[in-house]
């Protein structure tokens, strides 16, 4: 493991059926840090998220990590009939987060008047900002990040931002997928 890293990976490798997704990645993300992965549709940026999170096993290399995390993927793992409400209520029920945090997190994702709105009823950006609003449930250093900035208006985006923001100058790192413009200062970009 790289010396003071929150989470670190060496010599990474992924085969899906004949085909080379990616090999020998490395990279170590320290506090501070916001690595964003590159690369085209099909690369393997999730692929690549998702062992660095530790929900897929890769063919080669090994993922250390010294800190608890946050994955956030590109579908936001909603159910239909979950509200944010309830959706985040699971989460801080699990994480055994306070429930008054809830209404915070509401205020704070500008989710306060669909709070009760089921998710096949509401935004795809108020989906977003649902499942962006468990970074804020429990104070993890590192956030793996899929698209984040996916079904954001603007108002969405600056508040993401921000929270990115404030999340690194508090010692934590961010990893996340990103296509177009991040939006925020890069210490490492890793092209798939």
């Amino acid at each position: 493991m790289s010396i003071g890293a929150l989470l670190s990976a060496t010599d990474l490798g992924m085969i899906r059926g004949e085909r080379i997704l990616f090999r020998n990645v490395s990279l170590a993300a320290h506090a501070g840090d916001a690595i964003v992965l590159r690369g085209a549709n099909g690369a393997g940026k999730t692929t690549l998220l998702r062992i660095l999170a530790g929900l897929t096993r890769p063919e080669t290399g090994k993922v250390d990590r010294s800190a608890p995390h946050h994955w956030i993927a590109h579908r936001e793992g909603l159910k239909p009939h979950e509200t944010p409400f309830t959706h985040l209520g699971l989460w801080a029920r699990a994480w055994g987060t306070s429930a008054g945090q809830i209404d915070a997190v509401l205020d704070k994702m500008a989710l306060i008047r669909p709070s009760g709105v089921s998710a096949r009823h509401l935004s795809a950006g108020q989906r977003r900002r649902t499942a962006l609003g468990r970074l804020l449930l429990q104070e993890r250093p590192i956030w793996l990040l899929d698209e984040p900035l996916t079904a954001l208006d603007a108002d969405g985006r600056e508040l993401l931002l921000g929270m990115i923001s404030e999340h690194r100058m508090r010692g934590g790192a961010i990893i996340a997928a990103i296509h177009g413009d991040a939006g925020f200062d890069s210490t490492c970009e890793v092209m798939i």
